[in-house]
Formats: structure tokens, sequence, C-alpha cells
């Protein structure tokens, strides 16, 4: 491998990071393959603080990666093979050749979770426009805290840690940006069409600063946020996994097919313009331009399918081949007056948050609740991807006077919450532990410290080099 990875952020550890489950997988490691890592592979999940679906719609996000974290043990195998196994036994293992893999997800119950771990092999070994040494066999360990299906980005962060594992191994020197963009489309090879903020986040995150993600070039902005603000991520308990149904990628047809027929009647080249932000910019219009454009030309609560074949004059097989996805050809009615409406207002929302966090105004802490309540009615509203375990979290939270929403895809997952101070983020815990985790089941068998928690915004996927001669880490990112 090359020395020279410094756009990679490789570092080196003097020690072993005093972490428990670093040990484990150095253990369950040893033990599976008779030796030692290569290196270790650290990424994180993230929240989104605020601008929820609006990613893949061209508009900007502003996450933070988080405190849990995906582990990726990886040293190379002599047979060809791709050997990936879970320290947690629960999870089954999987073996397959490098060479020759295909990634067929299940029609029912969603992907395994080694096919997260294939795809961002097969995303760095089938990109032809980056070199790369020939696809070598891998022996792979991982282990995970992020909570899966919680809107926390487990899964995207399995994509992501697997990508930078493959690329290291294979010698490509990429930047972070490069490893952004292909592992976003990696994830499409399970039928997700997500926008690319997970990812992003992934690779482009600083310690101690959010990100204000922005598309087209891809870049990342840190964004320092109020010293006295607490958040709070809190797991409703209601599992949502985006790839396992067709509600993500339904509400991602929809969006594109609002700017598709707002563009068309604007009498612009519609086919080109699926995303929203584009159809700003070909039109030369504000936010709230386009807001109006929306209230004055899609007048339909539902438009069906006929609807749409006469109003974009498009035949049956057109429609279906190219304008939906695999898991959305079912489809008879659609939702893009309310979508729309969610998605332009949300990106005005993350203007104002981002405005209140670098003015720092008096009130800036209770504007960006303010802000973050009107996302989550937002989201319930007129996205519905809510949940009512989220929407009880979110309003006891309205009782506190914490500004709440829904994170992540949605139907389910987690929260993050906004507090002022220290003593409204134990109080806001206190009262989730007696108001709602009390009453669920499924809490009783879990640490609540695993399910409800603070965090602070965390580094960026980094790599860990083993040192054979003294068998430390050396962090190398």
């Amino acid at each position: 491998m090359t020395s020279d990875r410094s756009d990679l952020c490789v570092q080196v550890l003097e020690a072993v990071p005093n972490c428990a489950r670093l040990s484990r997988l150095l253990e369950c490691f040893s033990n599976e393959f008779a030796r030692a890592p290569s290196f270790i592979v650290r990424c994180s999940g993230r929240v989104n603080i605020i601008g929820e679906h609006v990613d893949y719609c061209g508009y900007p996000v502003f996450p933070m990666a988080i405190e849990q974290t995906i582990l990726l043990a990886v040293a190379p195998s002599d047979d060809n093979l791709l050997h990936i196994k879970n320290a947690d036994n629960h999870f089954k293992p999987y073996k397959c050749n490098v060479l020759t893999f295909s990634i067929d997800v299940p029609t029912v119950g969603g992907p395994n979770w080694y096919q997260y771990v294939l795809c961002g092999v097969k995303g760095i070994l089938e990109n032809s426009t980056i070199p790369h040494e020939a696809p070598r066999g891998m022996m792979i360990m991982l282990s995970g805290n992020i909570p899966p299906a919680s809107g926390l980005s487990s899964s995207s962060a399995i994509v992501s840690a697997t990508v930078l594992g493959t690329a290291y191994m294979h010698n490509a020197t990429l930047n972070k940006q490069t490893l952004a963009t292909i592992s976003a489309e990696c994830e499409k090879f399970i039928g997700t069409q997500g926008g690319g903020m997970d990812q992003a986040i992934a690779y482009l995150a600083q310690e101690g600063c959010a990100q204000l993600i922005e598309w087209n070039p891809l870049r990342a902005t840190p964004v320092q946020l109020p010293a006295n603000g607490v958040f709070v991520i809190a797991n409703s308990l209601s599992e949502a996994n985006k790839a396992a149904t067709s509600d993500f990628n339904q509400r991602v047809v929809e969006c594109r097919l609002a700017s598709r027929l707002l563009a068309k009647q604007m009498k612009l080249n519609w086919r080109d313009l699926s995303r929203f932000a584009d159809l700003q910019k070909a039109l030369g219009y504000s936010l709230e331009q386009m807001e109006a454009l929306v209230n004055g030309n899609l007048g339909l609560n539902v438009y069906t399918r006929a609807d749409l074949l006469k109003l974009l004059e498009v035949t049956e097989e057109d429609f279906t081949n190219n304008l939906l996805t695999p898991n959305t050809r079912h489809s008879q009615t659609f939702k893009l007056r309310q979508r729309a409406l969610h998605v332009l207002q949300e990106s005005l929302r993350v203007q104002q948050f981002i405005e209140t966090a670098r003015t720092y105004p008096d009130d800036s802490i209770s504007r960006m609740k303010s802000l973050m309540k009107q996302s989550h009615e937002s989201l319930r509203t007129l996205y519905e991807c809510s949940h009512e375990n989220l929407d009880r979290i979110v309003e006891i939270s309205d009782q506190l006077g914490v500004g709440t929403r829904l994170t992540g895809a949605g139907w389910g997952g987690c929260v993050v919450a906004l507090c002022d101070g220290v003593e409204e983020s134990e109080r806001f815990v206190e009262a989730l532990k007696t108001k709602f985790y009390s009453n669920i089941p499924k809490a009783q068998t879990c640490e609540i410290g695993s399910l409800c928690f603070t965090t602070s915004p965390q580094r960026g996927a980094e790599i860990y080099l083993i040192e054979k001669q003294n068998n430390i880490l050396n962090p190398s990112a």
C-alpha cells in the first residue's frame, strides 16, 4: 500500500484505544481467522439535526456524526473469498468469491446485514473510473453498536466503512468526497434511492461541529452549535428498514414526479429536471417562489396513475420503466403537492437554522427548537413518515419545552431533541423513562442508556493500522 494517504486521514496511535468493543473485535477476529487484522475501519452513525428528506431533492442538510459506530477488522485472504463475519453471533456469517459474487436482495424482509458489506466491496471493485489493484479476497469482522433500523444510519455506516476498507486494501488512494459519492451510489445495489447525506457525513464529519452538506459539488461546511445546546437521541423502539418496503422510494418517486410535472408546466425539458433544486436553478426562483409555484400548479391532493400519464403525455410503459423505481411500479396514487411543500419548506428551515447558528442571537436555542418542532409536524402531516411512538415522544417533549423531531427516514427509528443546557436534558431523559419507556415492554429488556442518550459531534471515518511488531493499533483515517 502506498504511504501517501493524507486525504484519508491516516494516523498512528501509540497504543490501542481503551475500548472494550475494540478489544473484543480483535479477539473475535483472532479466534476466527487465527491471525490479527491488518487494519480496523471506524465509521460513525449520524443524526440529522434538520433537513429531512431533502438531500435526494438536491437541497442541503445539517447532520453530525454520533458516538455510536461500525468497526470493521480487515485482513487479506489468499483464497479469492470474502469471509464476512459479525462479532455478534446473532448475525449469520457469509462467504463468497470476490470475483463472481452478486447481491440478490430478498423480496421479503429487505437486505441481509452482510449485503451492505457486499455493496461497499462492489462499489470499489466495479468502479472503472478509479485505479485499484486486482480484486483480492478479504477477511472482514464487523462490530456495531448503532441500533439497526433506528434512523441513525447503521446500514450506510456499514457501506461507507466497507468502501473505505476495500479502497485501502486495494491501494486506491481516494479523497473523501469521492469515497462519499461512491458510497452513496453503492446503496442503489440494494434498491435504496438515497441522496448521499449519510455517506457524506460519514467521511466529512469534524469533531465538535455539525456539517452543512451541500451538493454538486459535494462540500461540507462546519457550523458551530450553541455551547449550551445539548442534543438527546431517543429510540422509539419501532424499527423502520427503508430498504425493506417501498415507502422510502415512494416518496423519492413522488418528489421526482412533482418536479418533472412542474417543469413540464413551465415548458422546460422536464425529463432532465427530476430534482426540485435543479428545477429551482433552471427557473431562477427563490425557495419562497418555488413554494408559490407548487401551491399554484399542483392542485390535486392525490394524483392517479391515469392523471400523470395524461399530464406528462407518456405511455404506461414509459411511465413504469423510466419514471418509477422497481419497488414502486405497482403504485397507483401519488401525493405530489404534499411532498413538494414539505421539501421546500424544510429547505427553508435549514437556511433559517444555519443563519441562527451563525448569528447566534440571544434566543438562538429557542428559535432552533421551534424549527425542529415545525420540521416534525411537516414530516408527520405532509410527508406522512412518522409513527405513533415518535409522535408520543414529541408530545412529551412539547410539554417540557424541548425541540424534538424524527430523524432519519422515519416510519419509526429515533428522534433528535435539542435541550437548553444539561439540566433540561436530564429532565427530558427522566420524563421519557417514566412517561414513554415504562409503557413499552421491549424497553424493559434494554439498557436505558442505549435507548436514550446525549451525544456530541464526532470525527469522520478513520482507519487504524495494526503494527505487527507490538500488535498496537495505529489509526489512519
